[in-house]
């Protein structure tokens, strides 16, 4: 696509940027996304810049690759289908016999097939799902001025925190700097201009429409575009090095990267069970705890659960999980005593730290209170458990 060095400009920061480096083991351990963005955005690259008749496997590969990255992330990957319908009509010249067409139809479907599969066996469960997203909550609606606004900030925020860790006026500088060297020489970075046009646009104007899940996007909505973002930014600071004084620039954003990422990383992979982010160690120790304390005095018993931002479905899967796996160990009764459809005298009340919103899990505390009263408490990490007596 360039040269060398811009690849190692962009490999260093993917490998060091803090926010890449948290974001890709929060989500899954790794997350598979940050390859295929970079394996679709290859393809598209090879489509662009290949002859019709090589280029076939890549248009296949492409297909192949949207099919799996929807397994993955579909709030990121699903933008892929009217970006990858957009990139058609611009390279409509070069499309692959009906052949091609097919197979990577075939290819596509198959990737579908355990999905469509599993909401056949569950009562429509995804379709239903979907069809409330569209209809129910009406997930796309008109632009406001509020919306422009809140989404500007959060793409700016997005760009800026993946490259920079952090906002001011030398990141906009230099990210001014990197896009000025591609559009100074627009006649030889056309091509690529139009390819990054295509993968960031279609996804801006898609979050900017959705305004589902009461109006917010994460982070992790738009980890499909952070590796082809970061290739943005190193293609201008790799242009910039063939230029005097251009090393030198590069050099001093290396400087204020390394400053701004090293610690943080290094903090995060040298932290203590209680400072580091909560893990699925902990929070397995943390639902065998209830099970072990509940199976000691043979009782049933409830449990509430607090989990930033306020949805407890994952404790609800792992209860299930571990207690399904005891049931079929040594409990006779069903989930070893976890009862959902009644008040027990015994509840346990399990919640994590919320650093962000103290208020919130302050709040769900006082409510507590006033339910039952804590006969014994044990800490997992980040995550406490209480068994009280209700009131």
């Amino acid at each position: 696509m360039h040269s060398r060095i811009t690849g190692l400009i962009a490999a260093t920061i993917a490998a060091f940027s803090y926010n890449i480096f948290t974001l890709s083991r929060w989500l899954s351990n790794p997350t598979p996304m940050l390859l295929l963005s970079t394996l679709l955005f290859w393809f598209l690259w090879e489509i662009t810049i290949g002859e019709k008749k090589k280029i076939y496997l890549f248009w296949v590969l492409a297909v192949l690759t949207i099919g799996v990255s929807l397994h993955f992330e579909s709030a990121s990957a699903v933008f892929y289908i009217p970006l990858f319908f957009v990139f058609s009509i611009w390279q409509r010249k070069k499309l692959p016999p009906f052949k091609y067409i097919l197979i990577a139809g075939m290819f596509f479907l198959a990737t579908l097939a355990p999905q469509i599969l599993f909401n056949f066996r569950h009562d429509n469960l995804l379709f239903k799902n979907f069809l409330d997203l569209l209809l129910g909550e009406k997930a796309f609606r008109g632009i406001t001025k509020f919306i422009l606004e809140e989404r500007a900030k959060y793409f700016w925020g997005v760009y800026s925190g993946k490259i920079f860790l952090g906002t001011g006026v030398l990141i906009t500088t230099l990210a001014t700097i990197s896009a000025s060297m591609l559009f100074g020489y627009l006649p030889k970075f056309k091509k690529h201009l139009i390819l990054f046009a295509i993968f960031f646009i279609t996804p801006i104007v898609g979050y900017t429409l959705f305004q589902g899940n009461y109006g917010n996007i994460y982070d992790y909505y738009t980890i499909g575009y952070f590796m082809p973002l970061i290739l943005f930014f190193a293609l201008g600071m790799g242009e910039l090095t063939k230029h005097w004084g251009g090393f030198i620039i590069v050099a001093l954003y290396f400087y204020y990267f390394a400053n701004l990422n090293l610690v943080p990383i290094k903090n995060y992979l040298t932290a203590t069970v209680a400072t580091r982010p909560i893990a699925i160690e902990d929070q397995l120790q943390a639902v065998n705890w209830v099970y072990d304390d509940a199976q000691k005095y043979s009782q049933k018993f409830n449990v509430d659960v607090y989990v930033p931002p306020v949805i407890p479905h994952s404790y609800d899967y792992l209860f299930l999980w571990q207690g399904t796996l005891r049931q079929a160990q040594s409990c006779k009764p069903t989930l070893c005593g976890l009862v959902k459809t009644e008040n027990l005298p015994v509840l346990y009340t399990l919640f994590e730290a919320d650093p962000p919103n103290p208020q919130r899990l302050q709040a769900w505390l006082e409510r507590q209170k006033g339910i039952g009263e804590v006969l014994e408490e044990s800490k997992f990490g980040q995550i406490t458990v209480q068994r009280r007596k209700r009131l």
